[in-house]
């Protein structure tokens, strides 16, 4: 079943077509789209495949969060990456979560956003990651008032995002700017391909065009429901818990969509199987009928496939031992804004210029991680 996102009615995207393009795209979903509205400001001709339309995959089919950061925890972050860089990072998430907010319109609505602890060894954990935020000067509050758990983290600046919405609306963008965009056009191989330069921006979705890279950023599923309307206004931002396995908001409508739970089934949620199954399905009607405190109808259930990486870090830069191929994904479940950053970073290191972080984001090291060398 399609994504409550991608069943929004939408007039259909004008037709441009692109003659001896420069560069060429693999994937219409918010990375693909940021990188050729990059590529079309900087004068080249760009043109964009996608074996679905705009939005279909993952960018049409998450929970609709925009969200600083990364994947990991910020406390983590500075362990693992080092104070100065985890502080540079989300920077630059913050900088890019506004610049998106500037483009989105009525698909965005900055309600800012709950980072929920379940139990008391989570309100722990969050305890040390708010604390962390705040010793760096980042804006976060601290709740201790949210009914049914036991503490929160209020992040002010977060928001919530229609998806498929955003990415139509900057794909219009990047057509007026002179973009081709290909729908319901599958790339079997980088041979069909007219240019010197690809980008690969199919996230977790296998492409088979990645090398050895292949299947090291790991297809998994979440899966989502969206209920019946309902008169209480509930939740007023998006909400995420349990470590992240749980996440839920309120819409506009009244309706409360709801995804996550594939910790119950882990052995079959690493999978680019788009499909729901019952078990998780069922758990996401429970936990619902447990926030509102009766059980809702439901009106759409939909799986999306984003891409999970071992260390939590977008994937940008070259395809290693292929100086044609280039590739952006792996943001583990936290690509709304991080799509748009890495869409963006990935089309200046073409045109040469590189971000510094981009170092830490280089899809050789995950060979070194699936070998254990790191």
């Amino acid at each position: 079943m399609s994504s409550w996102w991608l069943a929004e009615e939408t007039p259909p995207l004008a037709r441009v077509l692109v003659d001896s393009p420069d560069v060429e795209i693999v994937g219409a979903g918010i990375t693909g789209i940021s990188a050729a509205l990059t590529l079309a400001a900087a004068g080249k001709r760009v043109r964009v495949h996608d074996a679905r339309e705009v939005a279909g995959g993952a960018s049409g089919r998450n929970g609709g969060f925009a969200l600083r950061g990364g994947a990991m925890a910020y406390d983590k972050a500075r362990e693992w990456l080092g104070q100065e860089r985890a502080h540079e990072f989300w920077r630059l998430t913050e900088e890019y979560l506004d610049r998106l907010a500037a483009l989105a319109g009525d698909a965005l609505r900055r309600t800012g956003s709950l980072r929920i602890a379940a139990d008391d060894d989570e309100r722990e954990e969050i305890g040390a990651e708010y604390e962390s935020l705040r010793e760096d000067g980042f804006a976060a509050e601290w709740r201790d008032d949210v009914p049914r758990f036991a503490a929160a983290i209020f992040h002010p600046d977060d928001a919530a995002v229609q998806p498929a919405r955003l990415v139509r609306r900057l794909a219009a963008r990047a057509i007026e700017a002179g973009v081709e965009v290909r729908e319901h056009h599958r790339v079997e191989s980088l041979d069909e391909l007219e240019t010197e330069r690809v980008l690969v921006a199919t996230d977790g979705y296998p492409s088979g065009l990645l090398g050895g890279l292949e299947g090291l950023i790991i297809p998994t599923r979440g899966q989502m429901i969206a209920t019946e309307p309902i008169a209480e206004r509930l939740f007023d931002c998006p909400h995420y818990g349990r470590h992240g396995f749980d996440y839920w908001q309120q819409l506009p409508d009244g309706r409360i969509t709801a995804g996550g739970f594939r910790d119950f089934a882990l052995d079959s949620e690493f999978t680019a199987d788009e499909v729901t199954t019952a078990p998780i399905q069922d758990a996401l009607e429970r936990f619902v009928a447990e926030l509102v405190g009766r059980p809702l109808r439901v009106g759409q259930r939909w799986a999306g496939i984003f891409g999970l990486v071992l260390d939590f870090l977008p994937v940008v830069g070259r395809v290693p031992g292929d100086e044609r191929t280039w590739v952006a994904g792996g943001y583990s479940g936290h690509g709304n804004v991080l799509g748009f950053m890495c869409g963006n970073l990935v089309a200046k290191a073409m045109l040469g210029d590189e971000h510094p972080l981009l170092g830490m984001f280089d899809p050789a090291r995950l060979l070194q991680l699936d070998a254990g060398e790191i």
